[in-house]
């Protein structure tokens, strides 16, 4: 995955031209496939609330700022806007003094502002709330606003449901266990989910739970996860992407501000710190964010947000997630192409070839290990690729490259880029094995802290280590090796593992 800093319209200073300029507490929504983006509210601009519309053209790369017909909605921030078809249901925030509980519709196709009659028990009014849609019905969860007989803040965590098609609101008797009350929280949806991520909940506790909401039976549960966990934090941007939500920045208690990338998988609750390439946004809250694909091809866009020192940003990212989705599915791109590009732009930038050390580029690559494997000898002036082309890894394994640092007496030492994670390993080997081995299995010990060691052992006469250097877990089984050839001569094939 990698980073990408949109200058569009910039001028010298840097400052942007033509877009929506500095603001936080915004929304942007994707329509039309990713096509169109458009921007809603916020704050920032003359040190105030907004209700302005730019738009943002995937295609040109160029803002515009239309002009809307109808009555609009009142300068806001902390609101939500939630993409159904062409339209665009605006609902709450703050007005800088107090909550707002309206819902205006904005139809994209005509950009004109609509303001529904509305029936049933709706929210009462609130900021800092999340949204989202599935089927016909809109989902708002949380936030914070004001008490009926003072200015205290009371935390929300009801849900309310707006079926788009009556117009007409109700307070959702769910069961299960639901969030805590909270605001600064993100909520998205999957299949027939509601995933609600992290918060800041009313005793001022900053909160990185995950809880999901079945919209068919209204039970909520919390997700039990694993990996590499999301610190706590409130006033992040969550993007989903299939079943993988990509949650960007927040703050903490500290006031310390996020500028990290975590991606939760839906599905098995597993947690990955994300390092892409390329220089990535600032630390900073309150940003928004969106999917522009498929029209950006598995792109994410990040706009906007706050730093440390309550200023408000007018720059834009995408994220490259090397994402498809296929027949309504979320599938990584085949690892060995997005390897491919990943490697070639770091040897481009850091690993040239050298007339004292010639480093190779080795494939590494799941292999039968019931059997020794001839290896090729190449000549130290030689690129040194070794490619198993006809080889089709079986299920469960999968395909990666490794380039080969330094080679040494007993091994060699690997670098490798693994979704946007450097890892760098060392491969130790012992003496050749002479005649074929057989019946060599591999056995993983991974300990729950932050390192450790992955062994592979082999039979009694010939024992190997693999000792990696990682995170997440990356475990490499060492080679077959024939009596007739050295370690530091021979370009060899390994299993890898992730």
């Amino acid at each position: 995955m990698r980073w990408e800093r949109l200058k569009i319209g910039e001028d010298n200073d840097g400052m942007a031209v033509g877009g929506p300029g500095k603001r936080w507490g915004h929304t942007c929504n994707a329509v039309r496939g990713g096509k169109l983006l458009y921007v809603f509210g916020g704050y920032g601009k003359d040190n105030c609330q907004t209700n302005q519309v730019h738009v943002f053209d995937t295609a040109t790369q160029k803002w515009s700022e239309p002009t809307t017909k109808g009555p609009s909605p009142t300068p806001r921030d902390s609101h939500t806007c939630t993409t159904i078809g062409d339209n665009l249901y605006v609902f709450g925030g703050t007005d800088g003094l107090n909550p707002l509980k309206d819902l205006h519709i904005l139809d994209t196709n005509s950009n004109t502002w609509i303001s529904p009659c509305l029936r049933g028990e709706g929210p009462e009014a609130r900021e800092g709330h999340s949204a989202a849609f599935i089927g016909k019905r809109l989902f708002i969860f949380g936030g914070c606003g004001k008490s009926m007989n003072s200015s205290d803040e009371v935390y929300y965590n009801d849900m309310h449901i707006l079926n788009t098609e009556t117009f007409v609101w109700q307070c959702a008797a769910t069961s299960g266990t639901p969030p805590a009350a909270r605001d600064s929280h993100t909520c998205s949806s999957w299949k027939n989910q509601i995933i609600v991520i992290g918060g800041e909940d009313e005793h001022d506790y900053y909160l990185s739970d995950v809880h999901i909401l079945d919209t068919d039976t209204l039970i909520w549960k919390e997700l039990n996860t694993s990996g590499q966990l999301l610190p706590p934090r409130a006033g992040h941007s969550t993007v989903a992407f299939g079943k993988h939500m990509f949650v960007f920045g927040g703050f903490t208690d500290a006031q310390n501000l996020y500028d990290d990338l975590y991606m939760l998988d839906v599905e098995t609750g597993i947690w990955t710190k994300i390092m892409p390439i390329g220089d990535g946004p600032s630390a900073r809250f309150s940003m928004s964010g969106d999917s522009l694909d498929p029209s950006v091809g598995g792109a994410l866009v990040f706009i906007g947000g706050c730093n440390k020192n309550l200023e408000a940003l007018d720059d834009m990212y995408y994220l490259h997630t090397e994402l498809l989705r296929e027949n309504g599915r979320d599938e990584r791109r085949l690892e060995k192409l997005s390897m491919r590009k990943q490697l070639k732009m770091k040897c481009q930038e850091r690993y040239l070839p050298s007339p004292v050390n010639d480093r190779a580029l080795v494939t590494i690559e799941a292999a039968d290990l019931s059997a020794p494997m001839p290896m090729p000898i190449h000549s130290r002036q030689s690129k040194q690729y070794f490619h198993l082309n006809m080889y089709q890894p079986p299920n469960g394994k999968r395909i990666f490259q490794a380039k080969v640092a330094k080679n040494f007496a007993t091994g060699y030492t690997i670098e490798t880029v693994i979704d946007g994670k450097p890892l760098r390993g060392v491969l130790f080997s012992t003496k050749s094995v002479t005649g074929p081995t057989s019946n060599i299995n591999s056995n993983r010990k991974r300990d729950s802290g932050k390192d450790g060691d992955g062994k592979v052992n082999g039979d009694k006469e010939a024992k190997r280590k693999s000792l990696v250097s990682h995170e997440p877990w990356v475990e490499v089984a060492t080679p077959i090796i024939t009596k007739d050839y050295e370690p530091s001569k021979a370009v060899q094939s390994h299993e890898g593992c992730l």
